[in-house]
């Protein structure tokens, strides 16, 4: 006579399948020691490697801030091909080197808005603009006075459409007393000359009513008058 079987509770359901998951887990550890040996290697190399590139981005931008102090002098005094180019025979490396070597860095990025001004002053617009539009900050000084250069050019060259958008976006990206009513009045008489002059209007506007102590918006009401007739 067969005995009757014993029933199983859900409880040692559970456990059962727990205790074959864990022989399975275990199973397949033992015969992928390797390729787990390889992954955890490969994870360690990755954070070395992260390590390795934040020290030397670190490392990349001292080394910038440290040719850029002795260089700036040279920008400061309008001496701008020594600026660019440097003067080897006192060690000095210039604009171009500093952006070469250390570009992606926040000073090789500081470095690169100087060597496309010195570009500019030379009159080299088109040189000028391709560090200008080059570069990419987060820091709204930086990247307003990026625009503003890039505006010039435009107007310097006679894309005085361009030289309106750019000095516009200029004072949109730093809305502050040392940037943007300049950019707002030069964006506003580009517009003008182009035809645009209900959008001159418009800029000259917001100039007056957001800037009234600066000395941009002394010229306000003639501006509006001239372009409203």
């Amino acid at each position: 006579m067969l005995k009757p079987q014993k029933k199983v509770s859900r409880r040692e359901i559970k456990e059962d399948k727990l205790v074959t998951a864990y022989f399975e887990t275990r199973g397949w550890i033992e015969q992928n020691t390797k390729i787990l040996s390889y992954v955890a290697i490969g994870l360690v190399g990755v954070a070395v490697i992260g390590f390795l590139w934040t020290k030397n981005r670190a490392d990349s931008n001292d080394k910038a801030t440290t040719m850029l102090a002795k260089v700036i002098p040279y920008y400061d005094e309008g001496k701008y091909d020594p600026a660019i180019n440097g003067v080897p025979q006192e060690g000095t490396q210039g604009l171009q080197a500093i952006v070469d070597e250390h570009g992606s860095t926040k000073t090789g990025q500081l470095a690169k808005l100087y060597l496309a001004s010195s570009y500019y002053a030379l009159k080299n617009y088109d040189k000028a603009l391709e560090y200008y539009n080059d570069i990419s900050v987060s820091d709204k000084l930086v990247s307003a006075s990026a625009l503003a250069g890039a505006a010039a050019c435009y107007e310097a060259k006679g894309d005085l459409s361009k030289a309106a958008s750019y000095f516009e976006k200029a004072a949109s990206k730093n809305m502050t007393l040392m940037q943007a009513p300049e950019n707002l009045q030069r964006s506003a008489v580009n517009y003008a000359a182009v035809g645009k002059k209900e959008k001159a209007v418009e800029l000259l506007q917001t100039l007056k009513k957001e800037f009234p102590t600066s000395t941009y918006a002394r010229e306000v009401d003639r501006f509006i008058a001239e372009y409203s007739s």
